[in-house]
């Protein structure tokens, strides 16, 4: 792993890069140039999904860097018209293929899809590849307190981490003290809310204070808290520039001050009504 990116430790010991390198919406044919500069400017933890349908690229990618793969931790997701016990076991296999790898670092639940109530069954799944040891860690993405109490009391495994969306504008507050009191960790995907707080007088106030940009006083927003995060870019100064966010700190007041632009600003779908096949 990279010594400058923390660590945090998920509920079964396993040390996850506290940042890491998401590829939500980049095509395949970009995937592997992506992951290759976010790798050469030092992250070790890449994102992917595989209703992205990159993981061939990103797999391409870590093939090509060179890595051991002790020094990589990749997570992928179980897709919506996926789950199931059964289905989930094979998506997880055809995930792995096209990753090029024998065994995975964390595997979340995509969506709770509560319409299809299914989640349940696709868990145990998870559990089976878990004792198995064919993947390090077991999670969930845009689980609402609800569905995550009920996993919970269903099953044997706490989830490791839980990815919603968080940002200042949208905080999540509910989920994250679910999470906090579950012993899951919480990891944010659109950190920056697609760019919609960086002109906030507050994040640009900051920015100029510490000489930094307004997405690394977001990222830093996100990290002080203890938070995963997950940025994405194609651009390889941006990548570069969103991992460089461990020279400054925020002070109690700037965080407050990033605390206070909560106005539930969603830029993703609902997950108590999404269930997109």
């Amino acid at each position: 792993m990279n010594p400058t990116v923390p660590t945090a430790t998920l509920n079964n010991g396993v040390q996850m890069p506290q940042l890491g390198f998401g590829v939500y919406q980049v095509p395949d044919a970009d995937t592997t140039a992506a992951v290759a500069a976010a790798l050469e400017a030092g992250y070790r933890s890449i994102d992917t999904a595989a209703i992205y349908g990159n993981e061939t690229g990103v797999g391409r990618a870590l093939a090509e860097s060179g890595l051991a793969r002790d020094e990589l931790f990749v997570t992928t997701k179980v897709w919506n018209s996926d789950q199931g016990f059964d289905q989930t076991l094979r998506a997880f296999d055809e995930s792995l293929r096209k990753l090029g790898l024998d065994r995975l670092d964390l595997y979340l639940v995509h969506w709770p899809t509560p319409e299809r109530d299914r989640y349940v069954d696709t868990w145990r799944a998870l559990e089976r590849l878990y004792a198995e040891g064919r993947v390090r860690a077991i999670g969930v993405s845009n689980f609402e307190p609800a569905h995550l109490e009920r996993l919970i009391a269903e099953t044997d495994v706490v989830p490791a981490v839980n990815q919603v969306e968080l940002h200042p504008a949208m905080q999540n507050r509910a989920t994250v003290a679910a999470n906090t009191r579950h012993g899951v960790l919480t990891e944010a995907w659109s950190p920056l809310a697609q760019g919609a707080v960086l002109g906030e007088d507050a994040v640009t106030g900051i920015a100029a204070r510490h000489d930094v940009t307004p997405a690394q006083v977001v990222l830093r927003w996100h990290l002080q808290q203890g938070r995963i995060v997950i940025p994405k870019s194609v651009t390889p100064s941006r990548i570069a520039a969103n991992l460089d966010v461990f020279g400054f700190d925020l002070t109690a007041a700037e965080l407050d001050a990033l605390d206070a632009l909560e106005r539930d600003g969603r830029t993703g779908p609902h997950p108590a009504e999404f269930h997109a096949a």
